[in-house]
């Protein structure tokens, strides 16, 4: 048995996540984060698992890809989901937290565990030594991504995502704006700024006008973006009317003081329990930020907004996992070395806290002596993880979790519900029988 700790690099949502399943195995652990001693272009803290982009986790109806992702992990025993539910905040169908005090109990809870020692600093270069997983994510220090890149004989890739400003509550004008979810899904859980035509295209030709913030290190015309986070200035660009079919879209939205229904809606999500801070849904923007507070108050109900922070842009790296890694989340040529999150190409928190749990899970049982295990793929998790190691290398892209990946049903659905619905019933059943009968959980004595 090995008796040396595993290594843990990264201190992200997968990080937590596997060093979290390490230790609950019975096996040490040390973790590494190199914040606070160096900080990245996106990171505000040096709390583990700061949540970057938003506080949304995403849907939580188990019949939506997120949500039977969640659902798949709060079976397996995930601190992410556990402490997501716990600290949730009113966001309608989504799981949103309060990202402040999310990141910090799981700081704790970590930092306090017998077996996991966390270690600030840089690490830069891969232990090979000991059982490693690599969950350094898309900010990846140089040296540590040269080290890799020496490694696996590959070069990165990348594509360059966004964060959305968050708006002080207090400063939103309601008499302008008013409380809804979408189709009345929650109890009024956001706040929505609306608009007629005349508005919509000032503001949208502004936005198109506006002054975009230089890429550190990279000439414009170079940047590629992830279609799921996409700019809200990249966005407009396509067309006059590409955000009211997207974050903008009036369907659903009803002013409950009037009835009536906008040509546009602008909507904040709850970013605090205490509901002072509200995150703009759908405004990823790399805007300088006086273009920003200039173009985005703009916005009925916002025009005396006061931004807490302001949207920022970072470039995300990610490495060939289909070249590299196998569906346990193992590197082919060294399968003692394992990887997870955005350095893998999986795209959101919860798919990153799924790799985090799997590699955690598979490096404690390689320490114990006990083989890998990798999930059914009629799970979500199961063809999250098959569908990185067996992609196109050639056009391999970040992939979030989507009922795409899912192998088809038995039988042809053509209802839409009703299919994700059999897929959700397939997948928690196919999930519960390969826990009963093929994985033993591994609990610390």
């Amino acid at each position: 048995m090995n008796q040396q700790p595993v290594q843990v690099i990264g201190g992200g949502l997968a990080g937590t996540e596997a060093a979290w399943q390490v230790a609950q195995a019975g096996v040490a652990v040390v973790l590494h984060e190199m914040r606070p001693v160096q900080m990245t272009p996106a990171h505000h803290s040096e709390e583990l698992a700061e949540l970057v982009c938003s506080n949304s986790f995403g849907a939580k109806a188990s019949d939506r890809a997120a949500g039977l992702l969640h659902e798949e992990l709060r079976q397996l025993g995930s601190i992410i989901i556990g402490k997501a539910d716990e600290h949730s905040v009113p966001a309608g169908g989504a799981l949103a937290v309060d990202r402040g005090v999310f990141s910090r109990e799981l700081t704790e809870t970590l930092a306090n565990h017998p077996l996991i020692e966390l270690r600030r600093g840089e690490v830069q270069n891969i232990p090979l030594d000991a059982i490693t997983v690599l969950t350094s994510g898309p900010l990846t220090s140089a040296a540590l991504a040269a080290d890799l890149q020496q490694f696996t004989g590959m070069e990165y890739m990348s594509f360059f995502d966004a964060a959305s400003p968050i708006v002080l509550g207090e400063s939103i004008n309601f008499d302008i704006a008013f409380r809804a979810s979408r189709y009345d899904k929650g109890d009024a859980d956001y706040i929505n700024c609306p608009m007629n035509r005349e508005q919509y295209l000032n503001f949208w030709q502004e936005l198109c006008a506006a002054e975009q913030a230089e890429l550190k290190d990279f000439e414009r015309e170079t940047a590629k973006f992830f279609e799921a986070c996409l700019p809200i200035e990249e966005m407009a660009k396509r067309g006059e009317d590409t955000m009211r079919y997207g974050p903008l879209k009036p369907v659903g939205l009803n002013d409950p003081r009037t009835g009536e229904r906008y040509y546009a809606v602008v909507q904040l999500r709850q970013e605090d329990k205490a509901g002072n801070l509200w995150n703009m849904v759908g405004f990823q923007t790399n805007l300088k930020w006086g273009e920003q507070k200039r173009v985005f108050q703009l916005i009925p109900g916002l025009e005396n907004a006061e931004f807490v922070r302001m949207g920022v842009m970072h470039r995300n790296t990610f490495i060939n996992s289909p070249e590299l890694l196998d569906p346990t989340l193992q590197f082919r040529k060294k399968p003692t070395l394992l990887a997870a999150g955005q350095l893998i190409g999986t795209e959101g928190y919860t798919a990153a806290a799924a790799g985090g749990w799997l590699a955690g899970t598979n490096a404690a049982r390689i320490a114990l002596g006990l083989p890998p295990v990798a999930l059914p793929e009629t799970t979500m998790m199961g063809a999250l993880f098959a569908f990185i190691s067996s992609a196109s290398p050639k056009h391999y892209q970040p992939m979030p979790p989507n009922f795409g990946i899912i192998p088809d049903l038995p039988q042809k659905v053509r209802s839409k519900p009703e299919r994700y619905g059999k897929y959700r019933d397939r997948a928690l059943g196919d999930l519960a029988h390969w826990r009963r009968n093929i994985f033993q959980p591994l609990v610390a004595v």
